[in-house]
């Protein structure tokens, strides 16, 4: 038994039971959610907050509606999460410096720490995850979602009430 009390199994990958790609995505979705949301809680970050960490990670400093607009997600939502990651010690909003009305985010050196921890815990859940996939399909994989969800139709952005 999960701590959720339900039974854990091992879903059917089984063409009658995983006919469309939208029931295969959210069911690979979930499996690693679940796990990564665990395993970042256990430094005090939800999967929303990774994201923005990594986001950043990747790039010196990104104004508020860049983030926002390159991870889907409302702008009011993202003020609340960036004012988390602030709180923590993990990121920091600074003027811009050539636009005034911008605010500049950046990472800490704390921030930087954390998102390595978190970097290896997602690496390690994905591994899980996609063990049955060579280092080639795994690669495959990510190039064919990323053409996938830029020819996808645009979305509503994604919101706190969602939940994480």
């Amino acid at each position: 038994m999960c701590k959720d009390h339900t039974v854990a199994t091992t879903p059917s990958a089984d063409i009658e039971v995983a006919e469309f790609a939208g029931q295969l995505f959210f069911r690979l979705w979930r499996a690693s959610h679940t796990r990564i949301a665990e395993a970042l809680e256990s430094i005090g970050l939800t999967p929303a907050l990774f994201g923005i960490l990594n986001f950043l990670g990747a790039r010196e400093a990104a104004i508020q509606l860049e983030i926002a607009t390159a991870m889907g997600i409302d702008p009011s939502a993202l003020v609340s999460l960036i004012d988390e990651l602030e709180r923590a010690g993990l990121a920091k909003r600074r003027p811009h410096p050539k636009d005034r009305r911008a605010r500049e985010v950046t990472l800490t050196p704390k921030g930087r720490r954390l998102l390595q921890r978190g970097r290896r815990m997602a690496s390690r859940v994905e591994d899980e995850i996609l063990q049955g996939l060579s280092v080639t399909e795994r690669r495959d994989l990510m190039k064919l979602l990323r053409r996938a969800l830029e020819s996808a139709p645009p979305q509503p952005l994604w919101r706190t009430e969602e939940g994480d």
